[in-house]
């Protein structure tokens, strides 16, 4: 199709609209403000395309109901002297602009927490400095600069849609003349573009004579929709749009290209870009009436699967009420047998008390046994008596043997008829239709827990995809506490984390020190899957302190092999250590080789993690001033033995070697897959938690799957952790006086990875 026929059939397309053969009340939805829910009134361009009412962009950035304010542009509002929207609150900004009020506070985006204070305020542009709000259409954050809403543009031609829409909802209603007075008033026939008014036909000839420049001015039909004849630049504000932006999609001026914000931008002229953007809205326009029996037909499937989702749908819903009627009739059934059962033997027990009662009242004195027996001693025929006291004896004796061991002739405890419903409530909570998910389960390897939780979860076998997850954790109270104690505030209470698209997400701002519960379940179709198990982690104490590896201080390029990402250190036994230990001739050569994290620690309290991998034949971890690192870097000792420095905290040598009280650092000793606890002198000032540091035996513990250090720096305390479990192993304390470091060393064979957690924060700078 060449130009010329796309030009004519856009041209049709117009005619037809303005004929009435496209009725213009179906395009409403088009003309409404995605935020007033109402009819555009002067909108506004935003950069994303979006249109918006201009008075709803000035109540987003409103701070309250009682301050607004308003943009004059001679392109973007309806100012003097073209036009002007009458505007109680603007006609309030002006006074309180001339009384000397400069200054507001424009609240961010809807209302946010952040405050943007405007210290300038100009007569011309009441706008704020800096002003960003969310676009209603697209949600995308719209920057409107320093000039705000003076910058957006009027979409006259959306403008002029609406007043046409206006006209034909009143049709029956008349625009008036401007000039004539009641009760002479005429109806308008003609509206000036130029004057912005009305008039009759009398009136527009007595204020439009010929041969004047007024018989000059456009007139229309009559409207009360009056617009610039040129379209002004926003920025500058005495040059008209002549060009295009294609960067920035809006028409700027020559100025804008010289020297302003598009100076770089690819511009094209506007005629080119009115061209274009005409040619491609006509071929657009024509593909959709094209197609118009397509759409029709897809209409109707619409409406036919409309149809069915509601039959289906009230299908299903007879059906799911089917079966609970019959769990109900089940459970009602169930309900008499079982309490039907409960009576009869409450019936049964309480005849057997009863009789047993009436029994015992029969030994009191005149009554019953008793009282017959009295009676038959009264008797003094012998034959008589013998005859009847024989079977009275019998029953006498009877009642003392019952006397003398004393038996209920029933059970009062019903404890064979407790009903135990608690697997039966699991299986009714867990019932869901057949296209519910199976529940996700939590990693407990991969999830990882600090002061943020990374939580990982593995999907059911089903095979069938899901469309969210939703994380849930609550914390049960901190770990030195007791229920009772606990505050409550939000113990106990399920908090959920937005829409998950994967299997892991981060909690963030858990408490310290304290024990949190989580479960998740999945999303398909709107039905959610049972909760997962619950799995419990206890927060470390302090906050993660993150550092790698340091590859510079110390670092021994020769034993210990470091990896690319910094996070895991390796020793091995090189061609240097063989031959060192080739000229040894008696005792042994073995050195110990130390590496540091990258990051120091002179304040706060801390805590990192790592894992030891079992076959480590000796590790060392703790923490080390930098004083005592350096007098460890550059004076290397020969440790031939153990006993040769009884600061290294290895006590496998000798059980005499101890801390002494306030060291620049401490060092736990790893390997072969035991943990020892270092022996401490009467007088220093530690703990742990065997029985006695004084049995060897006692002092030597499994090593765990993973380690945890935690360093309170202002109390001068260092704690040793499991940190799968986070109880605390040892602690004791240390001279903070300098910067303390993360230490790690090394003898034979050996590796320490530390946790992604500690090297995230580290590895994304």
């Amino acid at each position: 199709m060449s130009d010329s026929e796309d030009m004519t059939e856009f041209a049709s397309i117009v005619e037809r609209i303005e004929r009435g053969e496209v009725p213009i009340k179906n395009i409403e939805r088009e003309l409404i403000c995605p935020i007033c829910k109402e009819l555009f009134t002067h909108p506004l361009i935003l950069p994303c395309q979006h249109s918006v009412c201009h008075k709803c962009v000035r109540e987003l950035l409103m701070l309250n109901h009682e301050d607004s304010f308003d943009a004059s542009s001679e392109c973007s509002l309806p100012g003097s002297p073209r036009s002007r929207v009458p505007s109680p609150s603007m006609e309030r900004l002006d006074r309180l602009v001339r009384s000397g009020g400069s200054r507001a506070t424009v609240r961010r985006s809807f209302g946010g927490r952040g405050s943007i204070s405007s210290p300038g305020w100009r007569r011309g542009s009441v706008t704020p400095r800096v002003t960003t709000i969310p676009c209603p259409g697209c949600q995308h954050d719209i920057d409107l600069g320093e000039r705000g809403i003076s910058m957006l543009f009027r979409n006259f031609t959306l403008e002029n849609i609406v007043e046409r829409y206006r006209q034909a909802a009143r049709a029956a209603v008349a625009i008036m003349c401007n000039i004539c007075k009641p009760p002479q008033q005429q109806e308008a026939t003609k509206s000036c573009m130029d004057c912005k008014a009305s008039y009759c036909n009398e009136c527009f000839k007595l204020h439009h004579p010929w041969g004047t420049p007024k018989a000059q001015h456009e007139y229309v039909g009559p409207t009360t929709n009056f617009r610039p004849k040129v379209l002004m630049c926003p920025e500058h504000e005495m040059e008209k749009v002549n060009m295009y932006c294609e960067v920035c999609r809006r028409p700027v001026c020559h100025l804008c290209k010289l020297g302003g914000s598009h100076a770089n931008h690819k511009v094209t002229s506007m005629s080119s870009a009115y061209k274009i953007l005409k040619e491609k809205l006509a071929k657009s326009i024509h593909y959709l009436i094209s197609k118009e029996d397509q759409v029709r037909t897809q209409i109707t499937d619409l409406d036919l699967l409309i149809n069915q989702t509601e039959e289906n749908g009230q299908l299903a819903e007879r059906q799911a009420n089917e079966h609970f009627e019959r769990l109900f009739e089940t459970l009602q059934e169930r309900k008499s047998e079982m309490l039907r059962s409960i009576e009869q033997s409450r019936n049964r027990r309480l005849d057997q008390l009863k009789a047993q009662v009436e029994e015992y009242q029969g030994m009191l004195e005149n009554s019953g046994l008793v009282g017959y027996a009295q009676e038959v001693l009264k008797e003094t025929d012998q034959s008589c008596f013998v005859q009847t006291a024989k079977q009275l004896h019998i029953r006498i004796q009877k009642a003392t043997e019952s006397l003398r061991t004393f038996h209920p002739a029933s059970d009062p405890c019903f404890d064979e008829f407790v009903l135990n419903t608690s697997r039966e409530e699991t299986l009714l909570k867990e019932m869901c239709f057949g296209g519910v998910p199976d529940p996700p389960l939590i990693d407990l390897s991969s999830s990882r827990v600090y002061n943020e939780a990374s939580i990982c979860w593995r999907l059911s076998d089903d095979h069938l995809p899901t469309d969210h997850h939703v994380l849930e954790y609550r914390r049960l109270g901190g770990a030195s506490q007791s229920p009772s104690q606990e505050d409550g505030e939000d113990s106990g209470v399920w908090r959920a984390t937005d829409r998950v698209y994967g299997p892991s997400t981060v909690v963030c701002d858990l408490e310290p020190d304290s024990l949190y519960s989580f479960r998740v379940r999945s999303c398909r179709n709107t039905m959610f899957s049972p909760h997962s198990p619950e799995v419990t982690f206890h927060t470390p104490p302090a906050p993660a302190f993150g550092f790698l590896f340091s590859d510079k201080c110390g670092f021994s390029t020769e034993r210990l092999v470091l990896n690319k990402r910094r996070d895991t250190v390796e020793s091995v036994a090189s061609m240097a250590f063989l031959l060192a230990a080739e000229r040894v001739q008696t005792g042994s050569y073995i050195g110990l080789d130390y590496i540091i994290g990258d990051m120091g620690i002179s304040q706060g309290r801390h805590y990192w993690a790592f894992k030891v991998e079992p076959y480590s034949y000796m590790v060392k971890v703790g923490v080390a001033s930098d004083s005592k690192l350096l007098e460890w870097f550059h004076n290397p000792r020969d440790t031939s033995s153990p006993r040769y420095d009884h600061d290294s905290g290895h006590d496998s040598g000798s059980e005499e070697a101890c801390y002494e009280l306030s060291q620049p650092f401490i060092l736990l000793t790893v390997g072969m897959g035991k943990l020892f606890i270092p022996k401490t002198s009467s007088s220093s000032s530690a703990s742990t938690v065997t029985a006695s540091s004084g049995d060897p035996g006692n002092r030597v513990l499994p090593m765990p799957q993973r380690l945890g250090v935690c360093l309170d720096y202002d109390e001068c305390r260092v704690y040793f952790y499991d940190a799968d479990t986070m109880r605390c192993l040892y602690e004791r304390q240390v001279d903070c006086s300098g910067t303390m470091y993360p230490a790690f060393g090394l003898m034979g064979s050996g590796k320490v990875q530390l946790e992604e957690f500690i090297t995230a924060k580290r590895l994304t700078f």
